[in-house]
């Protein structure tokens, strides 16, 4: 027991080592014969080239930020997995600057499987959310991990579609995992640890910091085999996380929006740059050479059924609003209906899951 006590300090005391990479440590337990445990040892930072931080910090550890870290491991079931254990993600360990050491509350197998990740707004539109989980709800059918940030938006839409259809989905978090952010996900965070796992480089007791994100969305790409943006601004961390899969070879999907929307403006910004353009779930399925029967998505659970059909004067508003945001009085101008009649059918049309009303009186319509 003792020694085994031991061994999870070593690993404590290597994680919480600051500016040690992935590189670093695999230099570090060779030097030292293959053993973690040693590696940890104050001589051993003195034989191979180390950030100073990390040199210091394994020279004269914080002893009570490890006391901690070791209780709380104790009580929430995380793991710390070296990059030097066999099970590390492979497509993550030959990223450059791939993290020394990751935490996992869950399953430490999903984050070896066939994964795409999916980013994008925070604040996205209607369809945009609709989009990100119904495509996600797809991939995890198609037997791929849905893999993305735990963010507000897109992120969370991602998540939730792959947990609907009983998908394996995993959160890369941008604080230590004692704590959910944004809180409000607490929910969300529960059922993705069940259905797959929460991973995070930083320790616990991590703040979410602004320059954290950045730092997590390198391990986001990291993972899979490739990222797909479903909405974005210009300038969006979303765009980070696309180049971060391009620098390191992985596919780059978008998916192309309204040229009037902020949000479509990153994704055409990445098709411009090479990614590839997405219509369908199917486009990112075959450029993975992922080939599933389609008898297996139809009958799969959760699939969707089709809407009933519309009559004449639903059609002709849905045809009116098109896909950009409207209100009453546009719609009202361009079927010519009564205004009463047009409120009605659009209280209708949102309670189908075609339309969603956005700020401002507008409505926009679902894919």
């Amino acid at each position: 027991m003792l020694a085994r006590m031991d061994a999870i300090r070593a690993r404590a005391l290597l994680a919480r080592a600051p500016g040690l990479s992935a590189e670093h440590l695999r230099a570090l337990i060779a030097a030292v014969g293959g053993e973690p445990a040693r590696a940890a040892e104050p001589r051993a930072a003195r034989e191979v080239q180390l950030p100073r931080a990390a040199r210091d910090f394994l020279s004269s550890p914080d002893e009570a930020a490890i006391e901690e870290d070791l209780a709380w491991l104790a009580a929430s079931g995380a793991r710390i997995m070296l990059c030097t254990d066999p099970d590390y993600p492979p497509l993550l360990g030959q990223t450059a600057g791939a993290p020394a050491a990751l935490y996992v509350l869950g399953s430490a197998q999903a984050l070896s499987s066939p994964q795409l990740a999916m980013v994008g707004s925070r604040s996205p539109t209607p369809s945009g959310r609709t989009t990100a989980r119904a495509f996600a709800a797809w991939f995890a059918r198609a037997g791929l991990t849905v893999t993305s940030g735990l963010a507000l938006g897109i992120d969370a839409a991602s998540h939730e579609g792959a947990l609907s259809v009983e998908g394996l989905t995993l959160a890369v978090c941008g604080t230590g995992l004692d704590r959910v952010y944004p809180q409000q996900h607490e929910g969300l965070a529960a059922r993705i640890r069940v259905r797959g796992a929460l991973v995070s480089e930083f320790p616990p007791r991590t703040a979410p910091l602004r320059q954290h994100f950045p730092r997590r969305n390198r391990i986001i790409s990291g993972l899979a085999l490739g990222t797909l943006v479903v909405e974005a601004a210009r300038y969006s961390g979303s765009l980070i996380t696309a180049r971060l899969a391009a620098e390191s070879g992985r596919e780059v999907f978008a998916i192309p929006g309204s040229i009037h929307s902020p949000v479509s403006r990153g994704c055409h910004q990445l098709i411009r740059d090479g990614a590839k353009l997405v219509e369908e779930a199917a486009d990112v399925l075959a450029e993975l050479r992922i080939s599933v029967p389609k008898e297996t998505l139809t009958t799969a659970p959760g699939h969707l059924q089709q809407p009933p059909v519309l009559d004449k004067e639903y059609e002709m508003l849905l045809d009116a609003l098109g896909f950009e945001p409207a209100t009453i009085d546009f719609l009202v101008a361009r079927t010519r209906l009564a205004p009463e009649s047009v409120a009605s059918m659009l209280l209708i049309l949102e309670l189908q899951g075609r339309v969603a009303a956005l700020p401002g009186g507008r409505y926009g319509r679902l894919p």
